[in-house]
């Protein structure tokens, strides 16, 4: 941990206490950002690449990030899948400018054309023996001793992952079986592909987010459309599943079982004056049938599988900077679907996105956090529902899984 660091933690902003009070600094400080980066995203974690059916094709490519790092993932020529870093050796350019291609054979630096294979190997060095016998390398430079940093890659039920860490263990044992048994739900034995995708900007710093996405609690408190219509409220039969090392969890809520559910009588996350002018936005086939009608899947440190209705979507949230988030939603369905049920998915899907009926709110609630703790670096968040601990819970009224966030994160920080 960098010295820096240690001695301003070692101070007033040091984290004291257990999981329940989380301190406001550790979303505002901006040397958090390079620990974060090599000790947690370029850690023992698989981070999320892309799908496989985008780089379907030998040659195929896509580029993404794993936390601020520019990474490029490729389909090579055997059918296997490399992923490496998007920066030449040379002097640092950015080795693919485009978000995908097909095609490729190599990858040529546009800047001084070093060229590299498509596992990111370097093959060539333009001029490496000068012009005419003058300038050029030295005649001790030995080009399979440069290149850009190389993932270690796995594939999880058509997703594609990948880690720097050799101790990161296995993707179905870091994920846990119990949450896995949930991922497989929605991705397991049937072929997806993508029917939209878009990014949009977060004001708040990154774990803001993956504590939104873990917290079940406000779901129906923050969001009129799902208490309001009953897609969500904590009334509802549901459960908390939180894994092993506290990093990855679901939520899950059941249908509603009776009409009348007075629990929420004066709530403000309920108008009983809302009224649906196209009712086919709550029309739902239950597909395995459960009667599960919103599961949220996360995966540390940054990736979060939903199904709300009939709507599917991957949410992948990297850091901007400190206090930005880059959010993208990939919105998918089955290869095999139906013209209706594909119709219905896209009905659906109207719930999530920055201008969804639900997760329109949770764009901005960041945002509040983050003006509210403007000068708060001092105090702490209370994360006391549900108990002080990380395990699984027969009810949503907790914060068990954002408490697992912190533990796992704690333990790659050091902090």
């Amino acid at each position: 941990m960098p010295d820096t660091l240690l001695s301003y933690s070692a101070s007033f902003l040091g984290w004291k206490g257990d999981l329940t009070r989380v301190p406001f600094w550790v979303y505002r400080d901006e040397r958090l950002m390079k620990l974060e980066q090599e000790q947690v995203f370029e850690g023992p974690v698989w981070n999320f690449l892309c799908l496989e059916d985008e780089i379907a094709s030998p040659g195929d490519w896509r580029t993404t990030v794993v936390g601020q790092m520019p990474v490029v993932v490729v389909r090579d020529t055997d059918g296997s899948i490399a992923a490496f870093e998007n920066r030449c050796a040379h002097r640092g350019a950015l080795t693919c400018l485009d978000n995908a291609g097909s095609g490729a054979t190599d990858f040529q630096c546009i800047y001084h054309a070093w060229r590299y294979d498509l596992r990111g190997n370097l093959r060539s060095v333009a001029f490496q023996r000068g012009v005419k016998g003058k300038g050029g390398m030295s005649s001790g430079f030995r080009i399979g001793e440069h290149g850009p940093r190389q993932l270690r890659v796995t594939t999880l039920r058509g997703l594609v992952f990948g880690t720097f860490s050799d101790d990161t263990p296995a993707i179905e044992d870091f994920i846990g079986p119990d949450v896995l048994a949930r991922f497989d739900r929605v991705l397991g034995g049937r072929k997806i592909e993508i029917i939209g995708r878009f990014v949009e900007v977060l004001p708040n710093n990154w774990k803001l987010y993956a504590e939104n996405a873990r917290d079940s609690y406000h779901a129906s408190l923050l969001h009129l459309f799902f208490a309001t219509f009953k897609l969500n409220r904590l009334s509802q039969g549901g459960r908390l599943v939180v894994s092993p090392n506290g990093g990855c969890s679901v939520s899950e809520t059941i249908a509603p079982t009776e009409a009348d559910d007075p629990s929420y009588n004066g709530m403000r996350s309920v108008n009983d004056d809302y009224r649906l002018e196209d009712a086919r936005l709550m029309d739902v086939v239950d597909e395995h049938p459960d009667r599960v009608r919103h599961q949220i899947v996360t995966v540390f440190p940054n990736l979060v599988l939903q199904k709300t209705q009939n709507a599917m979507a991957l949410r992948f949230f990297t850091p901007k900077d400190v206090a930005r988030t880059n959010l993208e939603w990939i919105y998918f369905g089955y290869a095999d679907d139906t013209l209706e049920m594909r119709k219905r998915r896209l009905r659906h899907l109207n719930l999530g996105g920055p201008a969804g009926f639900v997760s329109m709110e949770d764009g901005c609630v960041g945002g509040f956090v983050e003006r509210g703790i403007a000068t708060a670096e001092k105090e702490s968040a209370i994360v006391e529902m549900g108990g002080a601990g990380i395990e699984s819970q027969a009810t949503r009224a907790t914060e068990a899984s954002v408490r697992g966030f912190w533990s796992l994160w704690r333990q790659m920080t050091g902090l």
